[in-house]
């Protein structure tokens, strides 16, 4: 019997799970997790510190289907090393675990950048379940928030303030770059979009940097370059992830931003895969969630003997900013320099961006219809030359 061990249960170590029980039904699975819950949908954490939904509410996989798939799952376990003489990791409580597959799974942490004062009680990350429940807990009796970062790896500190000014929070956002998810979104999309959080209540200071957040022991207000003075009893640091690598360093596995990990999700290591926010592919750390679930099936469908290639995941993004609908894909042409096709009203902005009489590009705020389709233009090739004024239309 193979014995399976997955650390950490995100969307890629449960899609690995998963995978390999659909083609070994008899080998032991066994996922370990430092959290107190089971598989659970992180990009909805805020509507939990909104109060809309309840802790079980986020639970995707409940325990019934980890023991209908015969899938041990080992919570508030954490994996602190590993023995060089053989296939074994040690846990926390010294327990020594075997294994004849292994899947690094550990996902990533919050990167909070050397400001002074972020020590200061008051200052929150998003990134867990337990990050959600102490801003829930700060939340109470306070008035101001100031948000910290802007872009699309920083989303889900942009959801967590909608979900503290549905709360009746005021919210301050401050972004180092001149518009709001720059990657995502060209000048006058972004400036759609800010004015749309503007009606909501948001307020922005863009193109700032954050000298210091003020206060003895805990959070009275933030400092921007330039003197700016801004009241808060709480800040969220939303300024992207890096990579969870203490297992690599353990395994003494090749890294490159990420652990490396070649076309069937392998390490160096013989017996050794990762998949999700810690897998680096030809250089490239994903770190979204549609790479983090193929890199998973992949990674488990290989460690029960399959044999699958990963080819890398396509750039693309669709999601809800604040509860707007947005979708974009390849090169938004920011600055302008190739042919495009827009079409914009009161509660829309979509564009295409075209080289060649090919679509290299594409971004749709407020509506997300047709996505799909141009996608798979881009990714064919397609000639646009008699249709490109018509597209965004339908």
């Amino acid at each position: 019997m193979t014995e399976y061990v997955i650390i950490g249960n995100g969307v890629a170590g449960t899609t690995a799970a998963e995978n390999i029980r659909k083609r070994d039904e008899k080998g032991r699975i066994v996922i370990f997790t430092e959290e107190d819950l089971p598989f659970y949908n992180r990009i909805r954490l805020n509507e939990f510190i909104s109060g809309d939904i309840t802790e079980q509410d986020l639970i995707a996989k409940k325990e019934k289907w980890y023991s209908e798939k015969e899938i041990e799952l080992k919570t508030g376990t954490r994996i602190t090393g590993a023995e060089a003489s053989g296939n074994i990791v040690v846990t926390d409580d010294k327990k020594r675990v075997p294994f004849d597959r292994l899947l690094i799974a550990t996902g990533s942490h919050s990167f909070i950048p050397p400001i002074k004062g972020s020590d200061k009680k008051g200052v929150f990350a998003i990134r867990s379940i337990q990050d959600a429940r102490d801003i829930s807990t700060w939340v109470k009796g306070i008035e101001n928030v100031v948000l910290i970062g802007g872009g699309l790896i920083c989303l889900l500190g942009l959801e967590t303030g909608n979900a503290l000014r549905k709360l009746g929070k005021k919210v301050m956002v401050v972004e180092f770059f001149p518009r709001l998810l720059p990657r995502q979104l060209d000048v006058d999309g972004a400036g759609r979009l800010q004015a749309i959080m503007e009606d909501m209540g948001f307020s922005f200071r863009l193109g700032a940097k954050t000298q210091e957040i003020t206060g003895v022991d805990q959070v009275k207000g933030v400092r921007l370059e330039g003197g700016e003075e801004l009241s808060s009893e709480m800040v969220i640091i939303s300024a992207g992830v890096r990579p969870n690598l203490e297992m690599a360093e353990t395994l003494g596995l090749n890294q490159d931003k990420g652990i490396v990990v070649d076309e069937k999700l392998k390490t160096n290591k013989p017996d050794v895969y990762a998949a999700g926010d810690v897998a680096a592919f030809k250089g490239i750390p994903y770190g979204i969630w549609p790479a983090a679930m193929e890199q998973g099936e992949i990674a488990g469908i290989n460690m029960a003997g399959g044999d699958k290639v990963y080819a890398g995941t396509t750039l693309s993004t669709t999601l809800k900013v604040v509860g707007i609908d947005l979708a974009s894909a390849g090169n938004i042409d920011a600055e302008n320099e190739f042919e495009s096709e827009v079409l914009t009203d009161n509660k829309v902005y979509k564009k295409i961006v075209i080289e060649d009489n090919k679509i290299i590009g594409c971004i749709m705020l407020g509506e997300t219809k047709g996505f799909t389709k141009i996608k798979k233009m881009m990714s064919e090739g397609h000639d646009v030359s008699r249709e490109k004024d018509q597209i965004l239309s339908g």
